[in-house]
């Protein structure tokens, strides 16, 4: 039977998927992945929402089973060694409306068996919005310095992602800022716990983890040039 919100169910679920990667098997168990994974999931994104609009009402909660928040269980392994089908983790992105991939600015929540965080900013963007990032952090230090640094938001997240062992092209490899102009991915995130997941009021603290990023999130979608 399908439950209302993520239970132990989803970590089992994810868990097994993970030592019986295969399609025969995610067959015969598919209505646990329904009830206890893409079901909750749904629900999640409904919830969520309800109350997005109040940080922006630029970013979309899709509730559809296929092209919306939620993304797919099934990997794309046309082009990579591992031919495993399935994602042993499951992700929803609440994307910005002029997004049109997993790579636009969104916030992120992230569920595997060993690990649950949320996830903020623009993962591997492309060349002309990374240039503009990094342009921006040029234009205007004191700005992205401020907002890197907020108390609010460094207090949740931590910056991540990877980063060019040099300096970019046109760049200057001496710039105070340079270990941030390095940066190929600009993301953070806030790491959480099973029992954060399974509270009966985790949607309202992932919210406030999506408050506690909002400046971070208004100044890349400035950078970029999208609203926020």
């Amino acid at each position: 039977m399908a439950t209302a919100r993520f239970t132990a169910e989803t970590f089992a679920f994810l868990r097994d998927l993970a030592d019986n990667n295969e399609r025969d098997w995610f067959q015969a168990n598919k209505s646990r992945y329904d009830d206890h994974v893409k079901d909750p999931a749904l629900r999640f994104i409904v919830e969520v929402g309800e109350q997005l609009g109040a940080i922006s009402p630029h970013f979309r909660a899709d509730p559809r089973a296929n092209g919306g928040s939620l993304f797919r269980i099934y990997r794309d392994t046309r082009f990579s060694k591992d031919k495993t089908p399935y994602k042993t983790h499951t992700g929803i992105q609440f994307r910005h409306e002029a997004g049109k991939d997993a790579h636009a600015p969104g916030f992120y929540l992230h569920i595997a068996p060993d690990e649950v965080f949320v996830g903020v900013g623009t993962w591997r963007p492309d060349s002309a919005s990374l240039r503009r990032i990094r342009e921006t952090i040029v234009d205007d230090p004191d700005r992205w310095i401020a907002v890197r640094d907020d108390t609010g938001f460094r207090a949740a997240f931590s910056l991540t992602g990877e980063t060019l062992v040099r300096a970019p092209r046109g760049f200057d490899p001496d710039h105070p800022l340079i270990d941030d102009l390095r940066r190929k991915d600009f993301v953070a995130s806030c790491p959480l716990t099973r029992d954060d997941l399974l509270a009966p009021d985790f949607r309202d603290a992932f919210m406030a983890c999506c408050r506690a990023a909002a400046p971070f999130q208004r100044w890349l979608c400035s950078a970029v040039g999208v609203a926020f």
